[in-house]
């Protein structure tokens, strides 16, 4: 009955937090204001001229056929045919009379059949916790695109923002995923040591290797939309933070259940050999982590090693390039976190257990 009245506590608190969010989203915090601007419609292929070098679009917002020069294409290097769906925008000359330019291909039908195909797979495989792990996507995604992304944009600080929604999220995804128990909250409490622990190196990592934040053409977009020097250079910091965020559940929860099941299978084991054993385990895991990490960090930056390999500069000179010593920092930042997690949450499982049994 105990346990029942401290579940229901615990949901309670969760619809709390998103109604905080909620009304912090609505009520406190600057909203952003929408410009008027283009329109993206989307338009299907008519007819490609190959001589004339003008396509035809019919918009299929309201079936108006638009001819468009191929000079006129927002994304070159794209190769349109008869029968594509692509995006369209429709802006205004200097006498105010509308054109059209087509900016790419239409690819939103493919993402929502593999988004269906994930879902599917994820439920079906999953089950329960399948689910539980999908609605606490969508709740991480509501954090993002509702509170964190729009304050910043608002010309809130980066730093704090990101700090602050993933405090939220981290009690509603790990409780949604794993259950209300001691190993998610023992492993809910590594997880903030450790992201508190590397946001402060991820500060000093970036602040000594005087890291900007403008090297990329993104940042130099967010700068006409207003967000100054200071936030850009945050958002940096805040997506260390948000990236690292997701690795640490797996890595914390991990090693939360493998200390629990170890006190399970031998009650007799003192809090020091169930360290020393969970922490052998965990050297493993750190491995295959570290590994992991480094790897999807480096097929995320694929395009910059080719143009590393390619370049004349020495390798002491290419990593001097802000936007290589960038993703250095953010690699190295993220794996040092991880690292750190096994130890912390290990201990912090084997001085509860100790506990306990002291009790």
């Amino acid at each position: 009955m105990d346990i029942m009245k401290f579940v229901i506590r615990i949901r309670a608190h969760i619809i709390k937090y998103i109604a905080c969010v909620f009304a912090l989203t609505l009520f406190v915090f600057p909203q952003i204001v929408s410009a008027e601007g283009d329109q993206y419609l989307d338009g299907k292929i008519q007819q490609v001229n190959t001589e004339t070098g003008v396509i035809t679009v019919v918009l299929q917002n309201d079936g108006t056929v638009v001819e468009i020069e191929n000079n006129e294409i927002g994304i070159s290097g794209l190769d349109f045919q008869k029968g594509d769906t692509v995006v369209v925008t429709q802006s205004e000359d200097l006498d105010g009379e509308p054109f059209y330019y087509i900016t790419d291909f239409k690819r939103s039908s493919t993402l929502v059949w593999l988004f269906v195909l994930f879902v599917l797979l994820t439920t079906i495989v999953g089950r329960r916790k399948g689910f539980a792990s999908l609605c606490g996507m969508v709740f991480s995604f509501f954090i993002l695109f509702w509170f964190v992304i729009p304050r910043i944009m608002a010309g809130g600080n980066p730093i704090v923002f990101s700090i602050l929604g993933a405090f939220i999220i981290i009690p509603v995804i790990f409780l949604l995923s794993h259950g209300v128990n001691k190993k998610t909250t023992s492993a809910m409490i590594g997880t903030i040591i450790a992201l508190i622990i590397t946001g402060v190196l991820a500060h000093v990592s970036i602040h000594f290797s005087k890291l900007t934040g403008l090297a990329t053409e993104e940042a130099g977009m967010l700068g006409g939309l207003g967000i100054g020097v200071e936030n850009i250079k945050g958002l940096l910091l805040g997506g260390i933070i948000i990236g690292l965020l997701g690795i640490l559940d797996d890595v914390t929860v991990t090693q939360a259940s493998l200390v629990y099941k170890l006190k399970e299978t031998n009650p007799n084991l003192s809090k020091a050999a169930l360290f020393g054993k969970a922490i052998d385990v965990g050297r493993d895991h750190i491995a295959s982590v570290v590994n992991t990490l480094v790897l999807v960090y480096a097929g995320a930056a694929m395009p910059l090693l080719l143009l590393f390999v390619d370049s004349s500069l020495s390798y002491e000179q290419a990593i001097n390039v802000e936007i290589v010593a960038e993703e250095i920092v953010r690699t190295l930042v993220a794996t040092i976190g991880l690292i750190l997690a096994v130890p912390i949450t290990t201990y912090i499982v084997c001085y509860r257990i100790g506990s306990e049994k002291g009790k």
